[in-house]
């Protein structure tokens, strides 16, 4: 008889750790043996991905799944340092409780300032500066540790506020907004000329000075970004539904026709 999931341990982390274990050892899984930190990375921020979906989905059984698959990734990098004999999944653990007391000073510490969430944020990255601050050596950047793995549109985010915290920043939304208008018309120049590189990079400028915007008026440009998303899919899905209603195929109708449901839907 084989194994019973009870029989990998007393209690759920035991028994996720002896799960992989068990996967790990040589006459485990044989696609799991092989796989080391790089195979998986696109697994774990895929994973990331999807709780994000089960949440905007609101969909509890789905993120509880998907945190699950999530927590795999960690124990499966865990796993593969400490054969190594670089850490170990408990080590990860301990770290992270003391950093997360280390950030928290105001709950388990002497400090009894009352904070509201805004000034707890900014006390949280004043920390992380700090913290920042003593493991950095002279030839490491400010900009070195904001991950390349993130999406652009995060990643120009984050380098932007870590470029603001020295004062790296635009003192009014007046100055943001006039270099929008700026690198709107490089672009502009750029598709005149016809220059793919010319039109890519000047793109990526006015990208960048729009996320910048989005920061100085305090809205997450990813979530903007989703949004806008779901609302374009929402409305185009409207014009499809009209269009059969019509008993018509989309590629068929005029732009004018199609803009008429477009409308309709903007109503809704």
């Amino acid at each position: 008889m084989g194994e019973s999931y009870k029989d990998l341990g007393a209690t759920p982390y035991i028994r996720i750790k002896t799960l992989m274990e068990r996967l790990r050892a040589p006459d485990g899984c044989p696609w799991d043996r092989e796989q080391g930190f790089s195979d998986i990375a696109r697994y774990t921020i895929e994973e990331a991905y999807e709780v994000a979906d089960a949440i905007a989905q609101n969909n509890m059984a789905h993120l509880r799944e998907e945190l699950g698959d999530l927590l795999l990734q960690v124990v499966f990098h865990s796993r593969i340092a400490e054969e190594a004999g670089e850490f170990s999944l408990d080590e990860v653990a301990d770290d992270l409780v003391k950093k997360m007391v280390r950030r928290h000073p105001h709950v388990f510490g002497d400090e009894e300032t009352k904070r509201s969430a805004a000034t707890q944020k900014e006390a949280w990255e004043d920390l992380k500066a700090r913290e920042r601050a003593e493991k950095a050596d002279e030839d490491k950047s400010l900009l070195d540790d904001v991950a390349l793995a993130l999406p652009a549109l995060m990643r120009a985010e984050k380098l932007q506020k870590r470029a603001a915290r020295v004062g790296f920043d635009w003192p009014s939304l007046d100055g943001v907004i006039d270099k929008i208008t700026e690198e709107a018309q490089e672009l502009a120049q750029a598709a005149e000329g016809m220059d793919g590189d010319a039109i890519e990079d000047e793109m990526g400028d006015l990208l960048f000075a729009v996320t910048n915007l989005a920061r100085k008026l305090g809205v997450d440009p990813e979530v903007a970004l989703r949004r806008t998303n779901d609302k374009f899919t929402r409305r185009f899905k409207y014009v499809e539904a009209g269009a059969k209603t019509q008993s018509r195929v989309l590629s068929d109708m005029s732009l004018k026709e199609m803009d008429l449901l477009w409308d309709a839907a903007k109503r809704q």
